[in-house]
C-alpha cells in the first residue's frame, strides 16, 4: 500500500492541462501524485482546451474559489463560416453558411463591439445551473435551454492572423487567431459565437489555450508527464507554498502578532480603507505567515477564510 506523502499545509500546483482531460481528469491524477484526496482546481477547462489549470492540495484549496475569480487571458482559433452546437469543435455543426473574402476592417469593427464591458449570453452547453440543473445536462437530453445575458468584462480581444480555409465537408471558411483577456465568468466560445452572428457568418471555436490565470501563466505550469516523472523519481511535487500562492495572487496587508491572532480569532478588526479596494486581501503576520483571506466590508476585514 503507497504511503501517504506529506504535503505540509500545501501549497499551489500550476498545471498545463492537456487536450482530452477533463479537469477533474486532472484533479485525479493528481490526487495520485500527491496521494491525498485533498485537491481542487481554480476554473474548469473545456476538454478541447488545453493551458494552465491551477490546483491546490490540502488547506490550499480554500484558496481557489477566489482564485477562480480572477483575470484569465487565452489564445484561441475562431471559425467563421459554420456553427456549432457546442460553440466548438466537438459539436455537431448546426449551419455552414460559410465565410470567404470578409474585409479585415468588418473583422476588426465586429470584435471592437464584443470588447469592454458587455453582456454576454453564457453557453447553452455551460455549468450554469436553470432550476437546479447544469445547462449542458439539459441540452444532451435534447432540450432547448436559454440563458439570461450576465456582464462580463473582455479587457482585450485581438485578432493576430486571418486565414482562408476550406472545412473538412468543403465549406469555405476563415480561421482567426485571436487573444483575449477577459474576467471570470467570461465564455470565449461564446465570443466565437457572436463575433459569427454579428458578420452573418456563425463561428465556433477549434482550438483554445489558456495561458494565464490571475498571476500564474504558462512559464510556472508543468505538465502531467513532467509532475509523473518527479513522482517516480520520488522528487517532490513542485507546490507553490501557500503564502507565496496568496502574495501572488491578491492584496496585501501586514499585520502585528496582535492583530495577527484577533484576525486568526474571527475579530473584524478596521482596515486602512484607502489602501484596499474591493477583493480578497491577504493578510500576514510577523515573519511571512499568512493568517487569513479577508475581505473589507464597511471598512472592517470580514474572514472569508483562516489559516492558522
Amino acid at each position: 500500500m503507497a504511503r501517504k506523502r506529506d504535503n505540509g499545509p500545501g501549497g499551489l500546483i500550476v498545471v498545463d492541462k492537456p487536450a482530452g482531460f477533463t479537469s477533474h481528469d486532472v484533479v485525479a491524477k493528481l490526487r495520485g501524485m500527491a496521494r491525498t484526496r485533498r485537491v481542487g482546481h481554480a476554473g474548469t477547462l473545456d476538454p478541447m482546451a488545453t493551458g494552465v489549470l491551477v490546483l491546490g492540495t490540502e488547506r490550499a484549496t480554500r484558496l481557489l474559489g477566489h482564485l477562480a475569480l480572477t483575470e484569465k487571458e487565452y489564445v484561441a482559433t475562431v471559425r467563421l463560416g459554420q456553427e456549432t452546437v457546442t460553440e466548438d469543435a466537438e459539436g455537431e455543426i448546426t449551419g455552414a453558411q460559410g465565410a470567404k473574402g470578409l474585409e479585415r476592417a468588418r473583422v476588426d469593427a465586429a470584435v471592437a463591439a464584443l470588447t469592454g464591458r458587455i453582456e454576454q449570453v453564457p453557453s447553452a452547453v455551460s455549468a450554469v445551473k436553470v432550476d437546479g440543473k447544469r445547462a449542458y445536462a439539459r441540452v444532451r437530453e435534447g432540450e432547448e435551454v436559454e440563458l439570461a445575458a450576465r456582464p462580463v468584462t473582455v479587457s482585450s480581444f485581438l485578432v493576430h492572423d486571418v486565414r482562408e480555409e476550406a472545412a473538412e465537408d468543403g465549406t469555405p471558411v476563415t480561421d482567426l487567431l485571436v487573444s483575449v483577456v477577459c474576467s471570470s465568468g467570461t465564455y470565449v466560445r461564446a465570443l466565437a459565437r457572436d463575433l459569427g452572428a454579428a458578420l452573418g457568418t456563425g463561428g465556433h471555436l477549434t482550438a483554445l489555450r489558456r495561458t494565464r490565470v490571475g498571476p500564474y501563466g504558462l512559464d510556472g505550469a508543468h505538465t502531467l508527464a513532467q509532475l509523473q516523472e518527479r513522482v517516480d523519481a520520488e522528487q517532490p511535487l513542485p507546490v507553490l507554498p501557500l503564502g507565496q500562492a496568496a502574495a501572488a495572487a491578491f492584496a496585501r496587508w501586514d499585520v502585528d502578532e496582535d492583530q495577527a491572532r484577533r484576525i486568526g480569532n474571527g475579530v473584524q478588526l478596521r482596515m486602512p480603507t484607502a489602501q484596499f479596494g474591493p477583493g480578497p486581501v491577504a493578510v500576514f503576520a510577523p515573519q511571512e505567515r499568512f493568517v487569513a483571506l479577508v475581505e473589507q466590508r464597511d471598512g472592517k476585514a470580514r474572514s472569508l477564510a483562516v489559516f492558522v
